[in-house]
């Protein structure tokens, strides 16, 4: 018995939802966020100003960006009782906490039992600021650092990496950061922000559905390929000089290992948003005089090029990215979600105002039906 037509594995090429918040064109290469392309947004946007047009479908003003500013830098603070669940928590993958310590968050949110469209909108505001700082603050305790509060001059991402490493960050840093905000802030309907969807569509509240996007970037077959390229480039860094990368990948190849960051489920061509975090790993690393790990990535892409016909998608030069920033490995994935709130919440709210249970239908291939019950004796 079948109730519709075949589905495709992984429901690829099946359009789910109706939304205006992100465009693909796979084919071409092509990532817009409300009709804005991402190569604009990378060269002249901030993240604010991203999450603005993620949440309301516009650019902002000069004074609703800086209304924003405001309402993200109030809300960075993190509640004492979440900083104390911190330091209980076992040492372990950094999603793990990322999944806990947020959940926590619904708790000491100041509209918790509120769920008008207004509420939301604030929610999302919260969440975006203080996951950045749930983030850095992980990262800084887990260097055996003492938590620093947020200071409300700097900007989002200057403020990351101002909690995580004590220090001011310069210019480039700041801006290298900001850009992988953006560039990571949405993706259309990928597994995380359909888990989102998914619970948001149940009228659950909006942290619950954050939690389960955070569990669905958990899974290794959508978060964490950047630390494997970052092991990836300490593995071969170690055992061989750089001249010898293209035999190390090549080897790999052979014995049919999978290169991370390569490939990607929508594009058919370059990742757009590879393209500015290559030229990102190149600066910071010339800038922090550890140029090798950009060169050995280099090299590798043009290996893979060669061997697989793949191209590099956005984890592959963000691992050496994040690395020149001094951001340690087990930080990467949580980062991710750090920039990819903005674009869950917004696909939250895009859900919650237009609502309809998410609730699709299975190609039934079990026994045929129906099927005769005998009693234990006769089984």
């Amino acid at each position: 018995m079948t109730t519709t037509a075949k589905p495709k594995a992984g429901l690829e090429d099946t359009v789910a939802a109706s939304s205006e918040i992100c465009y693909l064109d796979g084919e071409r290469g092509v990532l817009a966020y409300c009709g804005y392309d991402i190569h604009d947004l990378a060269r002249h946007a901030t993240f604010e100003e991203v999450c603005h047009l993620l949440w309301h479908r516009r650019l902002p003003t000069r004074a609703e960006l800086g209304d924003l500013q405001s309402q993200l830098a109030a809300a960075r603070p993190l509640p004492e009782g979440l900083l104390r669940l911190m330091r209980t928590l076992p040492a372990g993958d950094g999603m793990d906490a990322l999944r806990t310590l947020t959940s926590a968050l619904g708790h000491y949110d100041p509209d918790v039992t509120d769920h008008s469209a207004r509420a939301n909108y604030r929610k999302a505001v919260r969440l975006t600021a203080q996951m950045a700082s749930i983030v850095a603050t992980m990262g800084r305790m887990n260097g055996g650092g003492g938590p620093i509060q947020p200071d409300p001059v700097l900007g989002h991402a200057a403020n990351f990496l101002y909690m995580l490493t004590g220090e001011r960050p310069s210019g480039l840093a700041t801006r290298a950061f900001d850009v992988a905000l953006v560039l990571h802030a949405d993706h259309e309907l990928n597994a995380s922000t359909f888990a989102a969807r998914v619970a948001a569509a149940t009228l659950t509240d909006i942290h619950s559905a954050i939690v389960a996007a955070i569990c669905a970037l958990k899974g290794p077959l959508h978060g964490g390929a950047n630390a494997d390229v970052m092991r990836l480039l300490l593995e071969i860094g170690q055992s061989a000089p750089l001249e010898k990368a293209e035999e190390v990948v090549r080897a790999k190849l052979a014995r049919k290992e999978k290169i991370p960051g390569f490939g990607h489920r929508v594009y058919h061509t370059e990742d757009p948003r590879a393209t500015h975090l290559r030229q990102m790993s190149r600066d910071l690393g010339q800038r922090a005089e550890q140029p090798i790990w950009y060169e050995m990535s280099e090299r590798i892409e043009t290996v893979v090029k060669s061997e697989k016909k793949l191209n590099p998608n956005v984890d592959f030069y963000s691992a050496s990215t994040y690395y020149a920033l001094g951001i340690a490995i087990e930080l990467f994935t949580p980062i991710f979600a750090v920039s990819r709130v903005s674009g869950w919440t917004a696909h939250v709210l895009e859900q919650y105002a237009n609502n309809r249970l998410i609730r699709p239908r299975a190609e039934y291939i079990g026994p045929q039906y129906p099927q005769r019950y005998r009693v234990i004796e006769e089984r």
